[in-house]
């Protein structure tokens, strides 16, 4: 299976500094990040770690839910799903305090039970949601016609 890198220049301190963040493997983009704006509401065209980790774990469901929603014999036509992943304090420091996954989806062949059945085993399931068993994770899912 194969290894995907991503790569961080940082200059200054934590406060003053500020990085950037490249994503090697794919070579897609290079991106700007710095800690001032990772601590405040709006991002001001900076990425975070909690964004990055907020794509890998709704492009990583996407892929899950797809592959659990065949398997129980339902037809996927469109599967919108977002991830919001908090930072905040807790008696360790700044950590990452819980994530949502949300999920309205287009689905032939399968009713809502079943539905609701392959989102939990996708979130479950989901190598992201493995790797980030500490946190809380949540899930809202839902058929839309």
């Amino acid at each position: 299976m194969p290894t995907r890198t991503a790569r961080t220049a940082w200059n200054g301190t934590l406060q003053e500094g500020s990085g950037q963040v490249e994503l090697t493997s794919s070579k897609v983009g290079t991106f700007e990040v710095n800690f001032p704006k990772r601590a405040a509401d709006e991002a001001g065209g900076t990425t975070s770690p909690e964004e990055l980790i907020a794509a890998a774990h709704s492009a990583c469901f996407a892929m899950s839910l797809s592959n659990e929603i065949g398997k129980a014999g339902g037809t996927p036509q469109a599967l919108d799903v977002s991830a919001e992943v908090t930072l905040g304090q807790n008696d360790t420091g700044l950590s990452i305090t819980r994530i949502a996954l949300t999920v309205r989806a287009e689905v032939e062949g399968m009713d809502a039970d079943a539905f609701q059945q392959a989102a939990r085993t996708a979130k479950d399931g989901c190598p992201v949601s493995k790797a980030l068993a500490a946190v809380p994770i949540t899930l809202d899912a839902a058929l839309e016609s």
